[in-house]
């Protein structure tokens, strides 16, 4: 029910401060003329048509965290993997500027700046001693991984997904990610318009990297949002 709720509201719901839609509102649903679309467009309607759509997510028991590896775990087969530094300070001292380490550590993210988060477009600065203020987000979620294949998939091949640092993880304002929780673009968006494009090419670009399938209500988001991609 939840989103379905969510999948009706408005587009243009004003949204301010930290104040968060319950699952991001969708895109009025219409398509773009072929003369109107930009390159990221271009982009998002390619990738819609190298990914299997289903018509709901299904419920596959069995998710538990651990199942995708340790969090964080630095034993991972993609960028960054077993450099001796654990995923998260890998993204953090990827993603955020003016970083500081903890002393004589080359590792420990203790401050930094994010400049722009991409889910709210706000100024965030990073301390550890409240590190919940940035948290690093799975684009495409391990929850919703687990119900649309990822059950299926040998134990590594998980650890790699979940520590995709290149294409599935981001640091991003740590409320926007809690509201997010596990929906994907057919629930949820940023509130942040000016990286909504992104944020649904970058969801696909996960899906057909790891051939998952998005739903419909993703396919007919992404298609809807090319009208406003920059």
């Amino acid at each position: 029910m939840r989103r379905l709720l969510a999948a009706l509201l408005v587009l243009g719901t004003a949204v301010s401060g930290c104040t968060f839609p319950v699952a991001g509102a969708g895109p009025a649903q219409s398509s773009p003329s072929s003369t109107s679309y930009s390159g990221s467009a271009r982009l998002i309607l390619a990738e819609l048509g190298r990914v299997r759509v289903v018509a709901t997510r299904p419920e596959v028991p069995g998710y538990q965290r651990d199942q995708f590896g340790q969090t964080w775990t630095d034993d991972h087969d993609g960028r960054g993997g077993h450099n001796g530094c654990d995923t998260r300070n890998d993204v953090l001292a990827e993603q955020l500027a003016a970083v500081r380490y903890r002393s004589k550590s080359r590792c420990v993210v203790v401050a930094g700046t994010l400049a722009t988060d991409p889910y709210t477009g706000r100024h965030i600065e990073f301390r550890k001693a409240a590190a919940a203020k940035v948290q690093i987000d799975h684009v495409y979620p391990l929850a919703r991984a687990w119900d649309m294949g990822a059950a299926g998939w040998p134990k590594q091949r998980r650890v790699d997904f979940a520590n995709d640092e290149t294409a599935n993880l981001l640091a991003v304002d740590g409320p926007a990610n809690a509201s997010k929780g596990d929906d994907g673009p057919g629930e949820w968006l940023p509130i942040n318009r000016g990286y909504r494009c992104t944020y649904v090419l970058r969801y696909l670009q996960v899906a057909r990297k790891y051939a998952l399938p998005i739903t419909t209500a993703d396919r007919d988001t992404a298609r809807a949002i090319t009208r406003s991609c920059p």
